[in-house]
């Protein structure tokens, strides 16, 4: 009769032999041991097949920067219009002596909240670099913002000093007399010669002084360094909490898939920085992992067909990061001639998803293999989520990807309070789990609540599915959001700015298609009681509270009520249904 003891050993040796096995299915990439696995285990969820990756606690600027004094005197960043240069070097002691000015000169204490409200630009990394080396908080604006925009922001993130251009300077001011406020003003300048208002600051004055090697107080590891802001799947925009785990954890992610060559003595991959760099998409994805592989940016302050194109034909860039608009301009407009896209190796397209044909087109166009990858990401994910490894380029056309390391994810039903994992081939919410996940929304504990699970998944609000390969792929959405060009339109700022028109009883906003922008906002309105509305006069109102791409461009339609169900909320399938029907 066999013994317990013995009964114990003849498991455990069937169970290591089990494993081995399995283990060398795995290493074989078989996915039959993969599914093997996760039924024997009741896996649900769908995991990255990269390596995890180890997180550190430095400074993300210092983690950036790690490696500068490899390539001190190769072009670090280089404006196209006005001719402004930084060597890594440059960069590099720039960004220390502003960190050490916002302190001394400007008396910013530990865990103040910076704000830059800037165009691409050489000093728009030193600006970001700098505050995060004091020991602040960094919060961005897009430049194009008006003055009611801005003041919203400024308010919500208790900003305490701003950087800006002159161009924006009266927009800025007048945000803080609105919100009666008093910060600093850091106006950077195009040319050396360029003068400033009175009682501002020349952002020359700060970056000029030489700094000293006294220790700045440091935010903890896991606490908010950075602002960002989205409105997450519904309501206006809201601050996104990301530590400094969150975006060196992101970044090492990101550099996991080699879509970049590290800089040496004889090369040096060149990126045109055309998405934004107050985007999380530029701020991470391109602008920090650019950097830390010692990567040349040419950066373009303001998106315009004819300097767009000068740029790739003086600079003959390898790389391209874009969003699908921008991508689409390439393969259509006219000018844009196959040899200034003769030395890309690699394109990334994120922001919104890229459709095969528009794929097979480029690669068309520019008459030679080139990789076209997508990537997946949320402000909430730091951003970077998932992509294509190269290895499988071009194997499944339209896919976003497979999750990047230490992520997991899956995919549930939208009414299961489960949360149970389906099936593949199944359309359903994507959740996410990894040290990239926001640490919350600032000073709203409810929105948090609703975002992130009490096991940790975030609730992307995208509707996706995952193939036999675990790759996803994007259904649809659920959230509320508005996508022009790859920016976020949410319909709830638009609709409270409606609601304030004087006449106006009820509103809603809604995106249609549009070939060139993606998306563009349409807005519904129900005039109150014996009120006659003109439409236009509506429309210049609330351009003239919005940044251009906000802009009621889908026109405005003055109906008689606002589809809502039971509860009172805005049905808006039905207004993009009708709309997609009948054109109204």
């Amino acid at each position: 009769m066999i013994s317990e003891r013995n009964k114990r050993i003849r498991l455990l040796l069937q169970y290591c032999f089990t494993m081995r096995v399995l283990g060398r299915l795995f290493s074989k990439n078989n996915r039959f041991a993969l599914e093997l696995i996760r039924r024997c285990h009741s896996v649900e969820y769908i995991s990255s097949q990269l390596p995890d990756i180890e997180t550190t606690s430095d400074n993300v600027a210092e983690y950036i920067m790690r490696d500068f004094s490899k390539w001190t005197n190769k072009t670090a960043l280089h404006c196209f219009v006005t001719g402004k240069k930084y060597t890594f070097d440059e960069l590099r002691i720039n960004s220390h002596n502003l960190s050490r000015s916002l302190r001394k000169i400007l008396g910013l204490k530990t865990g103040d909240v910076v704000a830059i409200l800037l165009p691409n630009s050489p000093q728009f990394a030193v600006c970001t670099l700098g505050t995060l080396l004091s020991g602040l908080r960094l919060t961005t604006l897009n430049p194009v913002y008006t003055a009611h925009e801005i003041q919203r922001q400024l308010v919500d993130a208790n900003v305490k000093a701003i950087f800006t251009i002159n161009s924006a300077v009266n927009n800025v001011q007048e945000a803080l007399k609105s919100a009666q406020l008093k910060i600093p003003i850091i106006v950077v300048t195009s040319t050396q010669n360029e003068s400033v208002p009175k009682g501002l600051i020349k952002y020359e004055e700060l970056v000029n002084l030489k700094s000293d090697s006294t220790p700045l107080e440091q935010l903890d590891n896991d606490d908010f360094w950075f602002l960002p802001y989205s409105s997450g799947t519904t309501g206006l925009p809201k601050g996104v909490m990301l530590t400094n785990k969150n975006l060196t954890v992101n970044i090492a992610q990101y550099q996991a898939f080699n879509f970049m060559e590290k800089t040496t003595e004889n090369f040096q991959d060149v990126l045109p920085l055309i998405i934004p760099m107050f985007h999380i998409y530029g701020f991470t994805m391109a602008t920090a992992t650019a950097l830390q592989n010692g990567v040349k940016l040419v950066t373009l302050p303001k998106f315009n067909p004819n300097d767009f194109l000068h740029l790739l034909k003086e600079n003959s860039p390898t790389l391209l990061k874009l969003a699908p608009p921008l991508l689409i301009f390439l393969n259509t407009y006219p000018d844009a001639k196959a040899e200034y896209l003769q030395a890309i190796r690699t394109v990334l397209c994120g922001a919104a998803p890229l459709g095969k044909s528009d794929e097979d087109k480029f690669r068309e166009k520019v008459g030679k293999p080139v990789n076209i990858v997508q990537a997946y990401g949320l402000t909430e994910t730091a951003p970077f989520a998932m992509s294509t490894p190269l290895s499988k380029q071009g194997k499944f056309p339209g896919a976003m990807g497979e999750p990047t390391s230490n992520t997991l994810m899956k995919v549930v039903k939208i009414d299961d309070p489960k949360n149970k994992h389906i099936p593949p081939n199944q359309v359903g919410e994507l959740l996410i789990k990894g040290p990239q996940v926001m640490k919350g929304y600032y000073n709203k504990p409810e929105e948090t609540k609703k975002s992130i699970t009490p096991d940790g998944w975030f609730r992307t609000g995208d509707m996706v599915r995952y193939d036999e390969n675990g790759m996803f792929y994007i259904a649809d959405r659920i959230k509320e959001l508005i996508k022009v060009k790859g920016f976020q339109v949410p319909p709830a700022e638009l609709e409270e700015i409606i609601r304030n028109f004087h006449g106006v009883a009820d509103a809603a906003v809604i995106g249609i298609s549009h070939e060139v922008s993606g998306e563009i906002p349409r807005a519904y309105v129900v005039p109150k009681h014996g009120v006659k509305l003109d439409p236009n006069h509506l429309r210049n109102f609330v351009d003239e509270k919005v940044a251009p791409y906000k802009r009621l461009s889908g026109g405005v339609a003055i109906v008689n009520e606002i589809p809502k169900n039971p509860s009172g909320k805005i049905l808006r399938r039905i207004l993009r249904a009708n709309f997609e029907k009948d054109g109204i």
